[in-house]
């Protein structure tokens, strides 16, 4: 039986809920929900097993803070036997408009924290990574504001859609494979 490990970044507490740093949470949330399963606290993660189509999907969502998720990605990864190709890492992305998702079978960690910490962990870039654009609709010297905030009202739409899309990119990257996924999610428009 093939078995993925789904990673979503963010930063665990109440005031990190529902921000855009914390969509990775918020789609692998949305996954579990959509299979029927739930999370429960386990080694430096909370942690919910899906089995779907023949495939297990070993979810997680860091509770070590966002600056060190190579270890819990890590730790997850190789209790669980997951081959690194069998893994993907959903992300928020400043870089990335608002209207977009991109899939990547490896890449740079763009000055993203979590995914610096992963790439140092593993000694490579070379693993799946799921995007999230989140825009950078801030001024000037307010980018951690930004991240760290909450979606705005007229955004709330486009980011439901998004996180529809991406449950639909975690279930395709296991049953199309990762390249097909990408040429399905890379060409999607949010509006």
């Amino acid at each position: 039986m093939s078995k993925y490990l789904i990673v979503g970044l963010g930063n665990i507490g109440a005031e990190y809920a529902h921000t855009r740093h914390n969509i990775g949470f918020d789609v692998v949330d949305a996954f579990v929900q959509k299979h029927g399963g739930s999370f429960k606290i386990d080694r430096l993660a909370e942690i919910a097993e899906i089995r779907w189509k023949g495939r297990i999907f070993v979810c997680i969502k860091p509770t070590t803070y966002m600056n060190l998720s190579g270890k819990s990605f890590k730790y997850w990864m190789d209790k669980e036997k997951i081959a690194v190709e069998n893994t993907l890492t959903i992300v928020d992305d400043l870089a990335l408009p608002l209207s977009k998702i991109r899939v990547r079978p490896s890449g740079s960690d763009a000055g993203h924290n979590g995914l610096k910490d992963i790439q140092a962990v593993l000694g490579s870039d070379k693993y799946p990574k799921l995007r999230f654009g989140i825009g950078n609709n801030y001024p000037k010297g307010m980018q951690v504001e930004f991240v760290l905030g909450k979606w705005f009202p007229e955004e709330t739409s486009v980011i439901q859609k998004k996180i529809t899309a991406c449950v639909e990119v975690i279930e395709q990257m296991a049953t199309i494979g990762l390249e097909k996924t990408m040429n399905l999610a890379n060409n999607l428009n949010f509006e």
